[in-house]
């Protein structure tokens, strides 16, 4: 058995989809007495919150997917590198295990780990596994998911598998007591429209012209929060600026927690960490996938949340303003629709998905390393 005081470490880079849940455990893991650190690239900006308490080992590492031949092989040599830094660097802190949050960041540190013989728990945050943690997969000890079904993890891989759930900020956590209040008969319909880190100007220019369409007497009910993009924020206020909508738009939302619980219904990409904190408060949503994201594992988890029943799943092609305005009549029409989304997506969260994932690490790391599912 392995002393509790030992050292574990996180290992993350990349989008924020890689940072919230290892930002979470983290939170989770201290609040326990653990002693932590955190392995990422060199081109990672340094961290606020939790993570930026933690200290902080930067490696090389490159991407892989979707590059040409020559920066290819310059990413792999910058891996390679990677690695035999991260040997050193684990050899010197001697981790009781390594948790990798996907990204080829989060690659050295994950290959170094199981080389050293370190129990090794890799997390994937989507409902398809991420080319990084499918070169993990095979070497890791535990693979644990957020979504009950995850597209390519290899049928000798499966065994490992085991379902913790996606690990949300505890600020959303904190707000779920909150329950989903119903639409009143004449009362206030307060929307949320988050666009992501990519790609969010398909909503920028959709969503206001879906909501100056509707009928006015829903649309002089509306209470809209919006984020934009900095650049898109000046058009988008005058698109508003002739309709009859209470607004308010953001380029970034401080209080996105407090937002997310107010929202009677929420418009948004579909990441992970997005389905997370919608399944977490139970609040429904209209989902467009980002279209070009790798292996499409937006449209993958926004069909898992509709098949659930809390989420109406509209690809981007088909993401228009009539669409949109024709599916939002209807929705606000009917709000039992919406009270029915609102419990089908909180029956889908794992809302103690941090707790869940710690136990994991601790059990993996000081207790039986033989974890069954």
């Amino acid at each position: 058995m392995t002393s509790p005081d030992k050292l574990i470490v996180l290992t993350a880079g990349g989008t924020g989809g890689h940072v919230f849940p290892a930002e979470a455990l983290a939170a989770e893991l201290l609040g326990r007495g653990r002693r932590l650190a955190l392995i990422t690239d060199r081109r990672g900006q340094a961290y606020g919150g939790t993570l930026g308490q933690l200290t902080t080992h930067r490696i090389s590492a490159g991407g892989i997917a979707g590059r040409g031949l020559g920066a290819r092989l310059s990413a792999i040599g910058a891996l390679g590198f990677g690695i035999l830094q991260a040997r050193a660097l684990l050899r010197h802190l001697g981790p009781a295990a390594v948790v990798g949050f996907g990204g080829y960041a989060s690659v050295p540190a994950m290959l170094a780990g199981s080389f050293r013989g370190i129990p090794t728990i890799l997390h994937e945050q989507n409902a398809v596994l991420g080319r990084a943690n499918r070169l993990l997969a095979a070497r890791a000890s535990v693979i644990a998911t957020s979504f009950t079904e995850v597209t390519h993890i290899a049928d000798a891989h499966r065994g490992k598998v085991i379902r913790t759930g996606m690990p949300v900020r505890p600020s959303i956590i904190a707000q779920r007591d909150q329950g989903w209040s119903a639409i009143g008969e004449n009362g206030p319909i307060r929307l949320l429209v988050l666009g992501g880190s990519q790609g969010a100007r398909a909503l920028s220019e959709v969503v206001p012209a879906a909501l100056a369409a509707l009928p006015e007497g829903l649309r002089r009910r509306l209470v809209l929060s919006q984020q934009c993009r900095p650049e898109d924020l000046d058009a988008v206020a005058q698109s508003y600026r002739e309709t009859d909508i209470e607004v308010t738009l953001e380029s970034f939302f401080h209080d996105v927690p407090e937002r997310l619980a107010a929202a009677h219904l929420v418009i948004a990409r579909s990441g992970a960490s997005t389905v997370a904190e919608l399944t977490a408060l139970g609040r429904p949503s209209i989902l467009v996938p980002y279209p070009h994201a790798i292996d499409d594992h937006q449209t993958a988890n926004a069909r898992a949340l509709e098949q659930a029943g809390g989420a109406w799943l509209i690809p981007q092609p088909v993401f228009t303003a009539a669409s949109l305005a024709t599916r939002l009549t209807t929705l606000l029409s009917e709000p039992d629709s919406l009270t029915r989304a609102a419990a089908s997506a909180r029956a889908a969260g794992v809302p103690d998905a941090a707790i869940r994932l710690a136990d994991l690490v601790d059990r993996l790391a000081f207790g039986n390393s033989e974890v069954v599912s």
